[in-house]
């Protein structure tokens, strides 16, 4: 069994989110895509040069990839792959990067799974940046989120099919 990070009684976002209790740093409009078991969602932190950015998230709970399960995990790359495609098609960016993080010294910070969606631009320093990234207002966010929900054309509603 792979070490556990999560602190007891952890209160977790991306669970929250698809229970519907939004804050400051978490909307619905933010969401781009649900799947059975797994949801993408703009995310509430961007680093400079790269606006726009996105996590891909399990549906149920798993802390980080060491026991994922294979059909979960299946479903967040199918994700990560559409919504890779949506932002170069949608973006005006000249590439795409995508990065998961487990553990502390691993830079993990959320104890639920993500992979995060970076749109690419020349020179943008995107590795160089970390940790500068900086909330972004939701909304200044939105319309990131509504040129991917077009091209995607996935519910953006949550159903309680998973458990969290």
């Amino acid at each position: 069994m792979p070490p556990r990070h999560e602190p007891p009684g952890y209160d977790c976002p991306f669970c929250r989110i698809q229970r519907g209790d939004y804050d400051d740093l978490n909307t619905q409009d933010d969401v781009v895509a649900v799947t059975d078991l797994a949801f993408a969602r703009v995310a509430p932190v961007w680093w400079p040069g790269n606006p726009g950015g996105l996590l891909v998230i399990p549906r149920d709970h798993h802390e980080n990839l060491y026991d994922l399960p294979q059909d979960v995990g299946h479903a967040v790359w199918d994700l990560t792959q559409r919504v890779a495609v949506a932002v170069r098609e949608t973006y005006d960016c000249a590439g795409v990067s995508t990065r998961q993080h487990n553990e502390p010294a691993g830079y993990q910070d959320v104890w639920h799974l993500h992979v995060h969606v970076f749109p690419r631009h020349e020179g943008d320093d995107l590795y160089l940046r970390y940790p500068d990234g900086a909330f972004v207002p939701p909304e200044d966010r939105v319309p990131y989120a509504q040129r991917l929900r077009g091209y995607l054309g996935l519910p953006t509603e949550f159903t309680m099919t998973s458990r969290h």
